[in-house]
């Protein structure tokens, strides 16, 4: 067994987080679901990030929760019970909610609460010989705490379908479904392709970027009314104002690159 369930490397401004417990397919404990919660709060709150690349060890993404974790859970008490698997729902939300854009390596499958947690990322690529299923049914379980990222990935119809029937995605109907947004045909093309988000979202704002996260997650869904116009009126004011705002438009007419791009890539 590893010392560590979650490794982190940062070079330059990309930081990445590798799930790694490969002996048993990088499934879920209570000490990585604590792991995966700190430390994206810890990198949602460094300046010199400016995004997370969530990848895995092994042949396996992440296999959901360990079934030995989960027959422990079976022992506790009711109140334990949902203390735990509420550490489960606010790590999903942390990688979520993560100011800094989040980029899924997915190299293996992704099962159950790794099927979430790739839901829960901003951006996934997967190789395509990754498979996906949303498979608590088949254990006499139901996808809660995941639900709300896995219906945000994929919408109400598909997220019907796959939790009903439990099956096993191909890594392109995952694409065709929304759930990753690239498909790789070995691992040389998964770097490749993350390496090209990383580079896109390092020309970006940071301001802009956490600003946009929190328009993606607060205004889908809901009426186009009045509030809704209030409320998005209000934030393109905000971000005019802005430091990173007056800093891009500045730049743009000066023909020049803005100061959050990094001077060597200018």
């Amino acid at each position: 067994m590893s010392e560590s369930p979650v490794l982190i490397d940062r070079e330059g401004a990309v930081a990445t987080v590798t799930l790694y417990r490969p002996e048993v397919r990088n499934a879920f404990d209570a000490a990585t679901i604590a792991a995966l919660h700190a430390v994206f709060v810890e990198l949602g709150q460094e300046a010199e990030v400016r995004c997370v690349v969530l990848a895995a060890q092994g042949p396996a993404f992440c296999a959901g929760a360990d079934l030995r974790y989960m027959q422990q859970l079976a022992a506790y008490t009711d109140a334990q019970n949902r203390d735990d698997a509420l550490q489960l729902a606010r790590m999903l939300r942390a990688v979520a909610e993560c100011p800094k854009p989040v980029i899924a390596r997915v190299q293996g499958d992704a099962f159950a609460g790794g099927f979430g947690l790739v839901a829960a990322c901003d951006l996934a690529v997967a190789v395509q010989t990754a498979r996906f299923c949303l498979s608590e049914v088949r254990l006499g379980l139901v996808p809660a705490t995941i639900m709300p990222h896995v219906l945000r990935a994929i919408g109400p119809r598909a997220a019907q379908r796959y939790t009903l029937t439990a099956e096993v995605l191909s890594a392109a109907t995952a694409q065709s479904i929304g759930l990753v947004h690239e498909v790789a045909v070995d691992a040389a093309a998964l770097d490749a392709q993350v390496q090209r988000w990383c580079a896109a979202l390092q020309n970006a704002s940071p301001q802009a970027l956490a600003a946009a996260k929190r328009l993606l997650a607060e205004v889908a869904h809901r009426p186009l009314g009045d509030a809704l116009l209030a409320d998005t009126a209000e934030r393109i004011a905000v971000a005019r104002a802005s430091t990173d705002g007056r800093e891009g438009i500045a730049a743009f007419l000066a023909k020049r690159k803005p100061n959050w791009i990094d001077p060597e890539a200018r």
